[in-house]
């Protein structure tokens, strides 16, 4: 039996669903009366698991928002519209959001039970393509020394806290990693372990693989290991299984560019390219901005500007004029709140104003990725970018 959750204002054919599906004898049904907020359409999807979700259009304006939040929250959700007529303009407008299956009164049996037979037969397909519900969002250094690895660190660390999150922190800097260092870990496993045996992965070999900071799950870059690479193509077990188990995963990236970390940022929700306001750091990140831009992948950047101050030599409008992008978020510089947690091995201090940004930005990640992904590519194809060795087009 199907579960399902009709979202329908209108209370006469809302009920006259619901009767339907009832007969159906195919279908459980829980209705809501009204279009959910994008936190309650979570909580409802939390709460139920529906497999189908019945979305009423009798707004199009509130039924596109809530069917934009499905595809978002809800990815391996079915949604079949339904209307009381099928006005073109609404059933066009639906259609662009991905939906495919429109039913209108009356509900006959024949027809809802194909459209059903439809549904059962998507879900089975997206069943077996291994849908998965976790965000990934990449951290790229614009040059060594930014404070990447801080920034991503102390963002997950507040994420961590909140208790609606579930966080992996995933450090792929395997020429120099830093966040086993900044927490005082002394993990056996990393990164590295846990591609390599990552079509074994199950609960308990996990637990082996992270370390476990508060309820931050932290992978390692391991030892300093310089000849050390990852294939490509032995990512997508390891990020399908993580996605199954974290809300949202953080990966730290080492800005050398390395094939791996291409295919990494290409996976991602929002890549987070951070820089100083210095004018190399600057420039440099202005050259990766225009290199992943080559790749179709320039949408997803966020430029970070980490270590502000009030008095700087270079204005705000310079620096964007440099990146030849707009800064989304600044960080002030505080070296002694970084140094007072680098010294405990825990988080800069949350209350203190560098503290409340990394609050802020960790809030963002919780919400549903604004920027549109580019079209997939497999992960080979970028092996045709560069020549044969670690780095793609973009010095450290």
């Amino acid at each position: 039996m199907l579960r399902s959750v009709v979202i329908c204002p209108d209370e006469d054919l809302g009920a006259a669903l619901e009767q339907a599906l009832a007969e159906s004898r195919s279908v459980s049904v829980v209705r809501t009366r009204s279009y959910p907020s994008a936190p309650d359409l979570e909580l409802l999807l939390r709460a139920h698991d529906p497999q189908v979700v019945f979305l009423s259009l009798e707004s199009t304006s509130e039924s596109l928002r809530v069917a934009s939040n499905l595809e978002h929250r809800g990815p391996g959700v079915a949604v079949v519209a339904v209307n009381r007529t099928s006005d073109p303009s609404s059933l066009v407008a639906i259609m662009r959001a991905g939906v495919r299956e429109f039913l209108s009164p009356p509900f006959e049996q024949k027809s809802l039970r194909e459209a059903l037979g439809r549904m059962e037969s998507l879900l089975g397909r997206k069943s077996v393509e291994g849908l998965n519900t976790g965000w990934l969002y990449t951290f790229l250094p614009s040059k060594a020394g930014v404070g990447t690895s801080t920034v991503a660190l102390n963002t997950c660390l507040a994420l961590s806290r909140r208790p609606e999150s579930s966080v992996l922190l995933a450090d792929f800097d395997l020429n120099c990693g830093m966040i086993a260092f900044l927490l005082r870990l002394n993990s056996l496993y990393s990164v590295v372990d846990a591609v390599e045996r990552a079509d074994e992965l199950d609960e308990d070999l996990w637990n082996k693989l992270i370390s476990c900071v508060g309820r931050l799950d932290v992978l390692s870059a391991g030892r300093l290991n310089p000849g050390t690479r990852i294939d490509p193509s032995q990512l997508h077990p390891l990020l399908d299984f993580a996605r199954d188990y974290y809300k949202v995963i953080c990966v730290d990236l080492s800005g050398m560019m390395e094939k791996y970390s291409i295919g990494l940022m290409d996976e991602s929700a929002r890549i987070f390219l951070v820089c100083t306001p210095e004018v190399p750091s600057l420039h440099l990140a202005s050259e990766k901005l225009k290199f992943l831009r080559s790749l179709n992948l320039g949408e997803r950047v966020q430029i970070l500007l980490n270590r502000t101050q009030k008095q700087s030599a270079i204005s705000g409008q310079e620096m964007e004029r440099i990146l030849g992008a707009p800064v989304h978020m600044t960080f002030p510089n505080d070296y002694g709140k970084v140094h007072q947690a680098l010294m405990s091995g825990q988080a800069v201090d949350p209350s203190s104003k560098l503290g409340k940004r990394f609050e802020e930005l960790a809030q963002t990640l919780l919400e549903a990725p604004s920027a549109p992904l580019s079209k997939k590519r497999r992960f080979l194809e970028y092996f045709s970018l560069s020549p044969e060795g670690g780095t793609v087009g973009v010095e450290k």
